[in-house]
């Protein structure tokens, strides 16, 4: 606990969301945005929080991702908006990958009544979202199914990737850095990444404004291996000029 209730109930409702806009913040506690940003400011100085562009989340280690239950319902309404718009830029009638991942999943969601799609992937959720489906064929890697999220990792989905060569690989990733990598926290499932990177004629990255800054501990790709980035805010400095550099076309969903 910490001996201010502003500040208690500010982490509490970090707590219960998991990230947090900061004008969501001060609308919740009937404060202002300076008085917000001086507590966050506080705050993750304590190591209590940690901020990224225009919010504020839990912090987390490097070395493991948070609960898959927990990254479902953090922030929600990004994924959802970010699911639509790429849905709408995925043309019927062609071929994609879709990895693990929460967002991912909102996708899959999205395109359910797209016509002649043929999806591959390594999650199982994306598979069952789509396998009602009459007009997309879906194919699953083999593999070894992580429980705690249905993932399908390991060598044998590596090489079963390798196989095809697809219009559109559609990946998210766990953390964007300042040096222009993309991290994640699974080395089995961060080689999977990079051999859909590789078997995809378009490499299209789905990330929320959350990831910017949050650090993890492998490198899955760098910007540059990266063809479109959907994200629903402007990226703070410096990843605009980052994207720019390495020729990333950067699309925000409204």
């Amino acid at each position: 606990m910490i001996a201010n209730p502003r500040l208690d109930h500010l982490v509490d409702e970090v707590r219960r969301q998991g990230s947090v806009s900061v004008e969501a913040l001060a609308d919740r506690l009937g404060v202002t945005l300076q008085t917000v940003r001086r507590d966050v400011k506080q705050l993750a100085q304590m190591g209590v929080l940690a901020r990224y562009h225009g919010g504020v989340r839990l912090p987390v280690s490097t070395t493991e991702n948070i609960e898959y239950l927990q990254r479902r319902q953090l922030n929600e309404e990004a994924k959802r908006t970010i699911a639509r718009e790429i849905a709408k830029a995925i043309p019927e009638g062609c071929s994609l990958i879709l990895n693990i991942g929460t967002t991912t999943e909102a996708i899959a969601r999205e395109l359910v009544r797209h016509r002649g799609l043929r999806v591959i992937t390594n999650n199982l959720n994306v598979a069952a979202i789509l396998a009602d489906s009459p007009d997309c064929e879906v194919i699953v890697a083999g593999g070894v199914v992580r429980s705690r999220d249905h993932g399908i990792v390991g060598e044998t989905t590596v090489d079963f990737i390798r196989q095809f060569r697809v219009d559109i690989g559609v990946i998210g990733i766990s953390g964007i850095e300042q040096d222009g990598t993309l991290r994640d926290f699974d080395l089995r499932e961060v080689k999977v990444a990079q051999s859909i990177i590789a078997q995809s004629r378009e490499v299209w990255l789905a990330a929320d404004s959350s990831k910017f800054d949050r650090r993890a501990m492998i490198e899955l790709a760098r910007l540059d291996q990266i063809d479109i980035l959907f994200t629903e805010a402007h990226p703070p400095s410096p990843y605009a000029a980052l994207l720019e550099e390495a020729g990333v076309r950067c699309v925000i969903a409204s």
